[in-house]
């Protein structure tokens, strides 16, 4: 049975290469993804680092760490900035006033589209939450 000629340290070394494997396959997805990411990059640059990183990894992805490694936390920071400010943009655009709704009610009725019934009726929905 296999299971009974598995030592407690064969088990913990295979978990530590395990976890190794992982660390490796991660980073080398980290690195591609910031050689592609890369705004100050140019395509030339970028094909060399992906050939160096395919054709020699462990040489490729040191070398990379080493040349452009802090360049890896100001790109992730950047995105993250881009996202956030998204985000507050949209948040901004989907969240309405009531002031904003007012005014638009009140312009509605300015130009004669909704009478004075549809005007408080709709006033009243906008200020009562």
């Amino acid at each position: 049975m296999v299971f009974a000629e598995w030592q407690v340290g064969q088990v913990l070394w295979s978990m530590v290469w395990f976890t190794m494997f992982f660390l490796w396959i991660w980073l080398v997805v980290t690195v591609y993804a910031d050689i592609f990411r890369s705004q100050d990059l140019s395509g030339v640059a970028k094909a060399l680092w992906t050939v160096l990183v395919l054709f020699l990894p462990i040489v490729g992805v040191l070398a990379y760490l080493l040349a452009r490694g802090h360049k890896i936390g100001e790109h992730r920071l950047e995105q993250a900035r881009q996202a956030d400010a998204q985000m507050q943009s949209y948040i901004r655009s989907a969240a309405a006033s009531p002031a904003t709704d007012l005014a638009a009610l009140a312009d509605l009725h300015d130009r004669g589209l909704i009478d004075d019934a549809e005007f408080e009726t709709m006033k009243q929905r906008t200020l009562v939450p």
